[in-house]
């Protein structure tokens, strides 16, 4: 579609009314005043403490940005989004300035950006004393992307290259060692874009000679002919150098190419580089297409080839490839050894095998045969090195059981020679009460993070999790014998959560960066000193940022825990709108999105807290509670079975009875009218919402955006269904709200994205599904949004969206009680 047609239809809004259908122009429409308040009202920034724990940086953040950012030139291109214009990733600033305090709190500098200005986030030097960031320039006479420092030890801002950085293959990374960065720039005799012939030089071709299967999920964005690929090589090609910040002219490194990954080595002497080649693919993403991963040194000579590895357009559904992957530095300092994984089932996770994965290393000058320092009875899914010795924590995962399990693993000799692994970690995914957090980590000399080693043992920090809601917590567990300590846990009325744990052991202690919120009082940061031997904590306020929509504090809200008809236990979050008074009752809006589970007893975890500071953005459901509605949030929709091949075949019963469940819960407590529910969801919150209008009469009406609607456009699984079409005709049938849309009685409203690129929701979903339910004369509404992709970005995107839900709500549910 050209920007011209898209700009035309700005506005146009697909309107089913009972008993007519119109398709009308709009101009765009604000919601209530209240609402556009809050909306409007300045974000509070990101904060993010340096690595040293000397200064705290403050990102601060544009909340809405105008659609005319939405509305920039795109290229759809090998699964990424490009805006030709800055040669960067396609879509609106985010980051709009930033201000260094020291741990003082006073203000060290400050940098604001002039409109078509944004930042990236910033990237650390090793030494811990620069942040290194991106300035996209895209409203400007020279569009394009420059990089910038800002120096925490002078307090300045300093501009280090022009505007013709490429950051769509190479992200920019610092040289370990040595006062340089490694980046990619656009090739100086590039050249103009090529242009399309008007002309097709020939048909589009695509064949398959049978053999191998080949099942592919929906990708979108993909190439489609020969100058989609000329385009994709004109604008993902960069010429590699190095920059040297002490004032040595920029050196090129190697030839221009494809370059998708220039990772320095530990030790500064080598990049990790790979690249892509031909032939390209009309099927998947730039990410499947052949490469070559190789060593260079920093005059950009080869010094080895690893891996040279083919198109994988044949790779199993939920399967890897087949040689090796995941090239990656060991992050140790000083070192210069890559690691890797390799299948051992040939990729496939439906093929029977004792052993999946295995992990080899390879370190300087690179030559001779790998050293296997792991094999994993299921499929690798990360490594984490411990400090800076040879141990590493291995994770591998089981997607029958859905179950993890780390291993602390001897990397400094080959499997044979090793310390036998230790099991660290040993649990299922979905068990949320069990899950002992994720370790702490710190940067080395190298910049690299690894695991922190405190007193003998590393730390742990996680939500915490439990009956009452979660409360994050902060522990120390011995590597070897898996004992373990806590050292501070949240308490109270109020949700704290661990941030950052700043270097160093003073008196005994840690200092932690704390993010203290509760539901009236909006998130703030806070020094906490929290002793190693578990002894009393305390602390000390880092910002003092105020509410930013006083409106919302007589908002009420509560977690909430109930079970359905089976047995299984639910939860959610009950809100009630400002102003409610005991014996008030209101019209209802649950708004869910469905999970699987293999154990019903974790699908009943509670998760979430009571605590959490109530404040909404965006084009958040919850905004209905300024128009007098109640809200069950994130009400949980779990579809439980043992066998994970199966689970979707009671789909519909199972949401149908969470939600009659929820229902009851907040009419039994006298707060909700529950002949005057709405249901509503996002993605498949929306293919759930539109199955439970087909197969319930439980809701007045739905709010349907961004879902997928027939699964026949998704033949080779979708979401957690591991079955293709072929296999499970029948479940893909009656999944799909569209076969049932003469079923669907009750009044619709589909939001979408017209530029959607999430994997099997196209808008073709929202638009066949409208056609389908205003066919057999049901009421229906459905609003396209220019330009917007999955979520909704731009100001009168936003407002659109709300205004709509409004005014559907009103006028199909609130009524009067009883009707």
């Amino acid at each position: 579609m050209t920007v011209a047609l898209r700009s035309a239809l700005v506005g146009l809004a697909l309107v089913a009314t009972v008993g007519s259908s119109v398709v009308a122009q709009e101009t765009w429409r604000e919601p209530p005043p209240e609402i556009v308040r809050i909306l409007d009202a300045p974000p509070l920034p990101y904060v993010s403490p340096g690595p040293n724990g000397d200064v705290t940086l403050f990102l601060e953040r544009e909340n809405l940005p105008p659609l005319r950012e939405m509305a920039q030139p795109m290229l759809k291109l090998a699964g990424t989004r490009v805006n030709p214009a800055t040669n960067a990733r396609f879509g609106p600033r985010s980051i709009v300035g930033v201000r260094l305090e020291d741990a003082a709190g006073e203000t060290i500098h400050e940098q604001n950006m002039v409109r078509g200005e944004g930042l990236g986030f910033p990237s650390w030097s090793p030494d811990g004393t620069r942040a290194l960031f991106t300035v996209t320039h895209v409203e400007a006479d020279a569009p394009g992307v420059g990089l910038a420092l800002l120096d925490a030890a002078k307090g300045g801002w300093f501009p280090i290259t022009g505007r013709d950085v490429n950051t769509l293959g190479v992200s920019p990374q610092w040289v370990p060692g040595r006062n340089g960065i490694v980046a990619g720039f656009v090739p100086t005799d590039r050249g103009d874009a090529p242009e399309e012939s008007p002309v097709p030089a020939g048909p589009v071709v695509q064949e398959n000679l049978g053999g191998v299967p080949a099942p592919v999920r929906t990708y979108q964005d993909l190439l489609e002919d020969p100058h989609d690929e000329a385009l994709f090589d004109h604008h993902f090609t960069s010429q590699l150098k190095l920059l040297d910040l002490d004032g040595a002219p920029p050196k090129d490194l190697g030839p221009p190419g494809v370059y998708v990954d220039a990772t320095p080595s530990p030790d500064g002497r080598f990049l990790l580089v790979e690249r892509l080649e031909r032939p390209y693919s009309y099927l998947v993403p730039w990410y499947r297409f052949p490469r070559v991963v190789e060593v260079w040194d920093l005059d950009g000579n080869v010094v080895a080839e690893l891996a040279r590895l083919p198109l994988a357009e044949r790779i199993p559904i939920q399967g890897v490839l087949t040689g090796p992957r995941n090239h990656a530095w060991r992050a140790t300092a000083g070192t210069a050894e890559v690691v890797w994984v390799e299948a051992l089932d040939g990729g496939d996770p439906n093929v029977e095998a004792e052993e999946r994965d295995r992990v080899l290393m390879l370190g300087a000058p690179f030559t001779g045969e790998p050293r296997e320092v792991a094999r994993l009875e299921d499929r690798y899914s990360g490594l984490a090195w411990v400090a800076d010795g040879d141990d590493a924590l291995v994770t591998e995962y089981d997607r029958d059981e859905r179950w993890v399990r780390s291993w602390l693993v001897d990397c400094g000799a080959s499997v044979e020679g090793a310390r036998d692994p230790v099991l660290v970690f040993d649990l299922s995914v979905q068990d949320a009460y069990g899950d002992p957090g994720d370790p702490v980590t710190e940067r080395n000399a190298a910049g690299r993070s690894v695991v922190r080693l405190v007193d003998g043992g590393m730390l742990l920090e996680g939500r915490g999790a439990s009956a009452e809601g979660d409360r994050p917590f902060l522990d120390h567990r011995d590597l070897l014998t898996g004992e373990t300590r806590r050292l501070w846990r949240n308490a109270g009325e109020e949700y704290e959560s661990v941030v950052d744990v700043l270097p160093g052991v003073e008196d005994g202690a840690l200092t932690v960066v704390t993010r203290r919120e509760t539901p009236s009082e909006p998130p703030n940061y806070y020094r906490r000193r929290v002793p190693l031997d578990g002894g009393e904590s305390t602390r000390v306020a880092m910002t003092s940022f105020e509410h930013p929509a006083p409106e919302l504090l007589d908002v009420r809200k509560e977690l909430v825990t109930y079970a359905r008809g089976d047995g299984v236990q639910l939860s959610a979050t009950l809100y009630l709108p400002p102003g409610h008074e005991d014996g008030d009752v209101h019209p209802l809006v649950v708004w869910a999105y469905p999970r699987e589970f293999n154990d019903p007893s974790m699908a009943g975890q509670v998760r979430g807290s009571p605590y959490r500071f109530t404040i909404f953005g965006g084009s958040s459901h919850l905004f209905m509670l300024t128009q007098g509605y109640a809200v069950m949030d994130g009400a949980t929709m779990p579809v439980v079975g043992d066998d994970p091949e199966t689970v979707n075949d009671t789909f519909i019963d199972q949401i149908v009875s969470s939600a009659a469940a929820a229902i009851e819960e907040a009419v039994s407590r006298g707060v909700a009218d529950g002949d005057r529910a709405a249901v509503g969801g996002h993605s498949y919150g929306a293919f759930m919402t539109a199955n439970l209008l087909a197969h319930s009469d439980l809701f007045k009406a739905g709010i349907a955006r961004s879902g997928a609607y027939n699964r026949t456009l998704t033949p080779f699984g979708f979401q957690a269904e591991r079955r293709t079409f072929w296999e499970a005709p029948e479940t893909y049938f009656e999944l799909s709200p569209f076969m049932h849309a003469d079923q669907v009685d009750e009044p619709l409203l589909m939001i979408h994205g017209m530029d959607d690129n999430n994997s099997g929701t196209f808008p073709i979903q929202s638009e066949r599904m409208y056609h389908a339910v205003k066919g057999h004369g049901g009421t229906a509404r459905l609003v396209m949004l220019p330009y917007e992709s999955h979520g909704y970005r731009a100001r009168e995107s936003v407002m659109q969206t709300l205004a709509e839900m409004v005014d559907w709500l009103d006028r199909w549910v609130k009524g009067e009680p009883g009707t």
